[in-house]
């Protein structure tokens, strides 16, 4: 078979698969909308779902809050939850016994890594960024005054996770918590 021929059986047979594929790729399932009637909720065995409203929060709304997504920052393994920092409120300095990692969601949140208490010495982090507590590693964070939105971010860890304080020359101050 001369090279021509080859060029043309092998376009040929490419053209009727790739032919094939794009119709198999024609399903009535594929390409519902938003407007289309919704699934059935998914089995918790395969897929757990918990509405916002079913989400254990705790904190002082307005202030700071915490929402447990995954796990339980106080016992072993892993965890998820949602920080809410709100303008004009902040930590005090401290540090963790366990690395974390912040994703922010949105907002700024702002943050220190002095041990005195100082806000003008924070940094701000914004929305779409990642921030890691380092184990031991002194810091405080919060929002600052005038921010038109509270900061949320996503922090994740491994438990059981403790909140140490400290004193202006960062030693341990109080019992963990």
């Amino acid at each position: 078979m001369k090279l021509a021929n080859v060029i043309l059986v092998t376009a040929v047979a490419f053209g009727a698969g790739a032919g094939g594929y794009a119709l198999a790729q024609k399903d009535p399932k594929v390409g519902v909308t938003v407007n289309d009637p919704i699934g059935p909720k998914p089995d918790p065995t395969r897929v757990t779902v918990t509405e916002a409203k079913d989400l254990k929060c705790s904190g002082t709304p307005g202030k700071q809050e915490m929402c447990i997504l995954y796990g339980d920052p106080s016992k072993p393994g892993p965890y998820s939850v949602i920080y809410k920092w709100y303008p004009g409120n902040f930590s005090k300095p401290h540090f963790h016994n366990n690395e974390r990692w912040a994703y922010i969601i949105s907002g700024t949140w702002w943050v220190s890594s002095s041990s005195v208490y100082d806000e003008r010495t924070t940094y701000p982090v914004r929305a779409g960024a990642v921030a890691v507590d380092k184990i031991n590693g002194i810091h405080w964070d919060g929002a600052r005054a005038g921010e038109k939105e509270p900061a949320v971010l996503l922090l994740s860890g491994i438990g059981p996770n403790t909140n140490q304080s400290v004193d202006e020359h960062g030693k341990p101050s109080g019992p963990p918590r």
